[in-house]
C-alpha cells in the first residue's frame, strides 16, 4: 500500500472523519493541511478535531502556531515534511488530510519560495495596500500576473505574490510553472471528497455554523481577543473569525454574521473543489443523497486496494 495519501476536499466535507477511519485500517497517523488549524486556542471556528473525534490516532500539525504570528506556506512546508518523512520512516502511513490546496500542493512538490530578508519590500506593500485599498493591490497584481489575482482572493497571500514579483522579477504563475516541472518530493495517492448534490454540502455547512455559536464561538473569539490578539492578526481574518469580531465590537449583529459566515464557506467550497479538480491525479469519491460515512470508507478503502494491485 502507498504510504502517502492526500485527502483533500472542501470544507464540511467529512475529512476528518475519514482520514481517522484510514490511519485506523492502515497503520496511520493524520498530518492536518490546514491553514487555520496551525493556531492555538482556536478550536471551534477551525473545525479542531476533538481529541475524541481523532479517536486515539495521532495529529501532527495542529496547534503549532500562535494567533499573533503570521503564519506561512513555507513555515507549514518546513515543519511537515520532516514528520511526513518519519511517519513513512517508521513503516506507517502517513495521510495528509485538509481543505488548504496551496499547503498540499507545496508540501507534496517540495518547493517554495523561502521567506526574503527584511529589505522593506513588504512594509512598503503593506503601508501602499492600507493607503490605497486592497483593491488598487489587485488590479496590480491583475497587470502583472492575471493568472495569480483570478485565484487569490486574500490579503496575504497577494501581497505576497507582488513581493514575489518585485523581489525576483518573476511572477508567482511563473514560479509555479517552474517548480511544476521539478519532481516532486512525494509521490502520494490523491483522494478527493465531493457531493453528487451541492446543496447538501451547502446544508453541511449551515449546520456547522450553527453548531459552532452552539459551542461557544463568540465565547472562543472574545477570549482571544481579551489575551490580547489583534483583530488585525492573519489568523483573526479566517472565514468565521472575521465576521464575529465585527459583531462582538458592535458593528453587526450576531444573525448577519452569521449569515456571512455561511455564504462566505460556500465560497470558499466552491473555491477549493476548483483548485482540486485541476489535479488530474486526483481520485474522486462521491457522496450521494444517501451515502453514508461508512460507505465513503469502503469506497476509499476499494479503492487504494485497486490502486495498489
Amino acid at each position: 500500500m502507498n504510504q502517502i495519501i492526500c485527502l483533500a476536499g472542501p470544507t464540511a466535507s467529512g475529512k476528518t472523519a475519514l482520514a481517522v477511519e484510514l490511519a485506523r485500517e492502515l497503520n496511520g497517523e493524520v498530518v492536518s493541511c490546514d491553514s487555520m488549524q496551525v493556531y492555538r486556542r482556536m478550536d471551534i471556528g477551525t473545525a479542531k478535531p476533538s481529541p475524541e473525534e481523532m479517536g486515539g490516532i495521532p495529529h501532527h500539525m495542529i496547534d503549532v502556531a500562535d494567533p499573533e504570528e503570521d503564519y506561512s506556506v513555507s513555515r507549514y512546508c518546513a515543519a511537515a515534511a520532516p514528520i511526513v518523512e518519519d511517519i513513512v520512516a517508521r513503516g506507517k502511513t502517513a495521510i495528509i488530510a485538509g481543505g488548504t490546496g496551496l499547503y498540499m500542493d507545496s508540501l507534496i512538490r517540495g518547493n517554495d519560495f523561502a521567506p526574503f530578508p527584511s529589505t522593506g519590500v513588504r512594509e512598503r506593500l503593506e503601508a501602499q495596500a492600507d493607503a490605497e485599498g486592497m483593491e488598487a493591490m489587485a488590479a496590480w497584481l491583475r497587470g502583472v500576473d492575471p493568472e495569480a489575482a483570478e485565484r487569490i482572493h486574500d490579503r496575504k497571500r497577494l501581497l505576497r505574490a507582488l513581493e514575489v514579483y518585485l523581489e525576483t522579477g518573476q511572477t508567482i504563475t511563473e514560479h509555479n510553472r517552474r517548480t511544476q516541472a521539478i519532481p516532486p518530493k512525494f509521490s502520494p495517492v490523491w483522494l478527493g471528497l465531493d457531493f453528487e448534490d451541492r446543496q447538501r454540502l451547502y446544508d453541511r455547512i449551515d449546520l456547522r455554523v450553527t453548531k459552532m455559536l452552539e459551542m461557544g464561538l463568540l465565547e472562543e473569539i472574545q477570549g482571544l481577543l481579551d489575551s490580547g490578539v489583534p483583530e488585525t492578526a492573519t489568523a483573526m481574518q479566517a472565514i468565521g473569525y472575521k465576521e464575529f469580531v465585527n459583531a462582538l465590537a458592535g458593528r453587526e449583529t450576531v444573525e448577519a454574521a452569521a449569515d456571512q459566515v455561511r455564504q462566505s464557506s460556500r465560497r470558499y467550497a466552491k473555491r477549493q473543489l476548483t483548485w482540486f479538480r485541476r489535479n488530474k491525479a486526483m481520485h474522486w469519491l462521491i457522496r450521494g443523497e444517501r451515502t453514508a460515512g461508512e460507505e465513503i470508507f469502503r469506497s476509499a478503502r476499494q479503492l487504494l486496494r485497486e490502486i495498489d494491485s
